[in-house]
């Protein structure tokens, strides 16, 4: 490794969290080096933290940089106030916690009550607006890694990243080593902890107020320079929303009607979702007509929609399915896949390079000679399409036409794995 290269994990709960990426998420091991590689290069930008949630930009090939989300685990109520009782009970880590350290020991006692403050299978959530469905991405990952950088420079964000502000976890403490000390707890002594062999016994503890005393609005509001965090943007739920029932029946003159706004009502709070969990920059707002109807197609596709949809628009079921496929394998990009020929040799000599590449790959999966056409290599009923993507499309021959058939691939012969 070059000495030029930036260093993940300088402290024990950065280098915790790359343990817990690398070996526990359950992450492809992979994606990662190559989104280490990715992170080293400074193709992220700023990361913007929330509990529970990390979002960055990512600068991929394209222009527009790439919106990537990271989802951990929230803990609940209920396990919130197991870790937090479990902490305040030692008065040394409260103490250490309240001086803004976080010595290893805490992580001990979140154990202590059946809780990991560091995320383990399932609970890391990485999602990326890029076409990349590997779970993560390069971007994805390298996101993962850059947030390293934040748990290095503030030990709190990894209670962050499980749902609560530095804030929130001091005021917590605070409350619950308060309520020891005031003489809640009938356990020995007030102001004093109880012994590690009376709370083996099944001895009282303190327990803590119900609720945190909160701030005072007029100290919170009264200056430009309160210390208060702004409250975090409300999560966006779980999964796009159904549409309302319609308030008045569509005139009776008018077939399918209501079809028609209960559909486009439903696309509209899907893109809406896309865009709230950072899927997409824009939710296709911004497609021509055609494009739209692709979009539109690949929702559709295999449900009785579909064919309203083809004879509204007055696009071939075959073709439009096509198109659909198209779309589904890669957005934009995926389109321009089926629509448009283009010359790797004189529009990108690093394009040409891989056309060239990809030759023997196809010719010894079809058994058969390959001829090449602008950016599309044929071989017997296949076909691979390098995309502007600099990614690999799969075709195969069907009737007269040349069918979409599979996710697009950087390596030719992941895309022509399952034909």
């Amino acid at each position: 490794m070059s000495s030029a290269q930036p260093a993940f994990g300088r402290t024990w709960w950065g280098r915790a969290w790359l343990e817990a990426l690398e070996q526990r998420a359950q992450l492809d091991p992979d994606r990662l080096p190559r989104g280490r590689d990715y992170a080293r290069s400074g193709a992220v930008g700023d990361l913007t933290l929330a509990p529970g949630e990390a979002r960055a930009q990512v600068q991929g090939r394209k222009t527009e940089p790439y919106q990537v989300r990271i989802r951990v685990r929230r803990f609940t109520n209920d396990e919130w106030d197991r870790v937090l009782a479990a902490i305040s009970a030692r008065l040394g880590h409260a103490a250490a916690l309240l001086d803004g350290e976080l010595p290893p020991e805490i992580a001990d006692d979140a154990a202590s009550a059946g809780l990991d403050l560091l995320p383990g299978g399932g609970e890391l959530g990485p999602r990326c607006s890029c076409p990349d469905e590997a779970d993560p991405c390069k971007h994805s990952a390298a996101t993962c890694y850059l947030l390293t950088d934040a748990l290095d420079a503030d030990p709190f964000t990894l209670f962050l990243l499980r749902g609560r502000t530095r804030d929130q976890v001091l005021a917590g403490v605070r409350a619950r080593r308060r309520g020891a000390s005031s003489g809640q707890a009938t356990a020995p002594g007030a102001g004093a902890e109880a012994p590690a062999d009376d709370q083996a016994k099944g001895a009282p503890v303190a327990r803590p107020p119900a609720a945190d005393e909160g701030v005072d609005a007029r100290v919170a509001f009264g200056s430009v320079t309160s210390p208060e965090p702004i409250p975090a943007v409300p999560m966006p739920p779980r999964r796009p929303g159904h549409p309302a029932a319609l308030p008045v029946d569509p005139p009776p003159w008018r077939s399918g009607l209501r079809d028609d706004l209960l559909e486009l009502a439903a696309d509209a709070a899907s893109r809406a979702w896309d865009m709230a969990v950072g899927l997409s920059a824009d939710a296709g707002l911004t497609l021509d007509p055609d494009a739209d109807l692709a979009r539109r197609a690949a929702r559709a596709l295999g449900t009785p929609a579909f064919a309203v949809l083809a004879a509204r628009s007055g696009v071939g079921e075959r073709d439009l399915a096509r198109q659909a496929l198209a779309w589904r394998q890669g957005g934009m990009t995926g389109l321009e896949s089926l629509r448009t020929e283009w010359d790797p040799a004189t529009d990108d000599p690093d394009a040409f390079e891989l056309l060239t590449a990809a030759r023997a790959t196809l010719r010894a999966k079809a058994n058969a000679a390959e001829t090449i056409r602008g950016n599309r290599i044929t071989a017997g009923h296949l076909q691979l399409r390098l995309g502007r993507d600099l990614r690999w499309y799969p075709y195969a021959r069907s009737d007269q036409d040349w069918e979409p058939s599979g996710s697009p691939e950087t390596d030719p012969a992941q895309a022509l794995a399952d034909l």
